[in-house]
């Protein structure tokens, strides 16, 4: 991973707020994907996607924790949900979401670190961890290879 130039606290609340919007997001499209994709080759897919809204939640309750730590107020709104009554669609979205997740936590990381605040980095770390299992999960449903993510 490249160094990170230390941030402030307000800094770090600030990215972990958008961080927690980011969750907040998943959180929603896991659910409502969850519940209308249709066609029988996505009923195990839709299982999967419950599974994924659960771990999202608990990604945004450590998230919001952390900004609690660094006396934060956490964020009450989500970024907006993409649509699409397609399956394919609905999981491309999820891939997206969770490539820039993933790119984004891997920056956090670095961040944390260069700030010497490495319980945060330790929390990121198995939070990404997850990520990259959905991702993995979501790449395999659309039958394509994990994007190559750098950042």
């Amino acid at each position: 991973m490249k160094k990170s130039a230390a941030i402030s606290r307000t800094q770090m609340i600030k990215l972990l707020n958008q961080d927690l919007a980011r969750e907040f997001q998943a959180v929603i499209a896991y659910v409502v994907y969850s519940q209308t994709m249709r066609g029988a080759k996505f009923q195990a897919v839709a299982a999967e996607l419950e599974l994924h809204a659960t771990e999202e939640l608990a990604h945004a309750l450590q998230i919001a924790k952390q900004i609690d730590y660094f006396n934060g107020t956490p964020v009450t709104t989500a970024r907006p949900v993409k649509m699409s009554a397609k399956p394919e669609d609905m999981l491309r979205f999820d891939l997206e979401n969770e490539t820039d997740t993933i790119k984004a936590y891997r920056q956090r990381i670095r961040q944390a670190d260069a700030m010497g605040e490495f319980a945060l980095g330790e929390v990121l770390r198995k939070i990404i961890a997850q990520e990259q299992e959905h991702l993995t999960d979501l790449a395999g449903a659309l039958g394509i290879d994990n994007p190559n993510i750098s950042g």
